[in-house]
């Protein structure tokens, strides 16, 4: 009996993926090289290997789900939104806390939104996840940084011709108020803004699967965060049907031990740790 093997994609975009020079883009306005903003070390290898599974086996899988980062420039977590006491810029990769906001080390360069941005830290610290991170601009919708790695994308598209279906599109990270690494919720969901709740619909359609293959950037923040949020959040608790591909996503440079805290954490609670070559067959014989 055939299954239903549905692949979840997890932000595979030019911005996190450390491309060669002849994969970037160029600004037509200055004629300069675009290259990733948050470049992965290890990603483009991961989304060749991805996508060279999607050819392979393209037959034998259901669905595809691609989720896609997606910022405006002025954003809590890039550096716009901030400045130091003495007005200067803050740099990318810098944390900061909700103490040193009350401190004046670091505060919002809107005024008006101090209120706003205290409530955020302390309620994202009182979930011990995440400290707020500073982010290069990254994503930011309708830029070359925000589509989708050239090779998926290839693969994606003959998936949809041949099966006659279309892979489905989740954006997340569009409200500038709150983090939102997993595609399955913000990290501090905002009532008023459908799209940082809980995502309980996408949840159900994933767990329609008898088997779930999980791939993307980046294994130690967005692929770690949303796997949490549904093995959190799945119905059925059928952890057994997830697989996470390991040799199609990279941890972000010095956060290695976080990912490496995920895998094992992920395969505590039942979740399947595969490669790319190890599920090929079972996609073929799915066919």
């Amino acid at each position: 009996m055939k299954q239903q093997i549905q692949l979840l994609i997890i932000d595979p975009q030019n911005d996190f993926c450390d491309l060669p020079e002849n994969w970037q883009g160029s600004d037509p306005l200055t004629g300069r090289r675009v290259g990733p903003a948050l470049p992965v070390a290890g990603a483009h290898a991961d989304m060749q290997r991805l996508a060279s599974l999607i050819r392979a086996g393209k037959n034998g899988i259901s669905d595809i789900i691609v989720t896609l980062d997606s910022h405006h420039r002025v954003d809590v977590a890039h550096p716009p939104f901030w400045v130091k006491a003495d007005g200067s810029d803050v740099s990318p990769f810098t944390t900061i806390s909700a103490q040193q906001v009350r401190e004046g080390v670091y505060r919002p360069r809107n005024e008006g939104a101090l209120t706003r941005v205290l409530s955020y830290l302390d309620e994202l610290e009182a979930q011990a996840r995440y400290t707020l991170m500073v982010w290069p601009i990254h994503c930011e919708i309708g830029t070359w940084g925000h589509n989708v790695h050239a090779d998926v994308q290839a693969a994606c598209n003959t998936w949809e011709e041949e099966r006659l279906s279309t892979v489905k599109q989740v954006y997340k990270g569009a409200n500038p108020w709150t983090e939102h690494y997993s595609a399955m919720q913000a990290e501090v969901p905002d009532a008023e803004d459908p799209d940082t709740l809980l995502n309980k619909k996408l949840i159900a359609q994933l767990d329609q699967a008898d088997v779930l293959l999980i791939a993307g950037e980046a294994s130690s923040h967005c692929v770690k965060a949303t796997t949490e949020h549904i093995v959190d959040n799945l119905p059925s608790k059928q952890l057994g049907k997830i697989i996470l591909l390991t040799d199609c996503m990279s941890p972000v440079g010095g956060f290695e031990q976080q990912a490496e805290g995920f895998l094992s954490a992920m395969r505590a609670r039942g979740v399947q740790l595969a490669t790319s070559q190890d599920v090929l067959p079972s996609l073929l014989a799915n066919a």
